[in-house]
């Protein structure tokens, strides 16, 4: 982890792209727990999907938990800005 400067407080993964103030741990617990209502999508900043998984009880529950799951051991989910999820 490199230090932290006003352009990336939390640090930059290593393709170099600065880390987001969100947590994947904390967007996976969330939607795992709040999925039906699409709480860890709205923490992301994925409005419209959250709209989505709240109208659709997030899948009858199977959406919400695949997507917890995913936020959990996927490095790749990124924020609203694009930029990666810390974790």
């Amino acid at each position: 982890m490199t230090v932290p400067t006003p352009q990336a407080p939390y640090g930059v993964d290593p393709q170099g792209r600065p880390y987001s103030d969100k947590s994947k741990i904390v967007a996976g617990i969330l939607q795992l727990f709040l999925g039906a209502f699409g709480v860890g999508r709205f923490y992301v900043g994925s409005v419209g999907v959250g709209v989505a998984q709240l109208l659709t009880c997030g899948g009858l529950g199977i959406w919400a938990l695949i997507d917890g799951i995913l936020f959990l051991t996927s490095n790749d989910r990124t924020d609203k800005q694009g930029r990666p999820l810390r974790g």
